[in-house]
């Protein structure tokens, strides 16, 4: 019975971070998209984020 019980926490928690890792990969595409190529500070942004 122990055994049981830990399964579907873990097949929750792994459908929790792949719906997070799916919305912050769209957000970051979304931005990206939206976001103007010419930025007032291409350097700034470019060392941040290295893509």
């Amino acid at each position: 019975m122990p055994q049981l019980n830990p399964s579907p926490w873990f097949f929750v928690m792994v459908i929790t971070w792949m719906t997070m890792i799916l919305l912050i990969t769209k957000l970051t595409t979304t931005q990206t998209h939206t976001t103007p190529t010419k930025t007032p500070k291409p350097n700034y942004t470019q060392s941040t984020w290295p893509w």
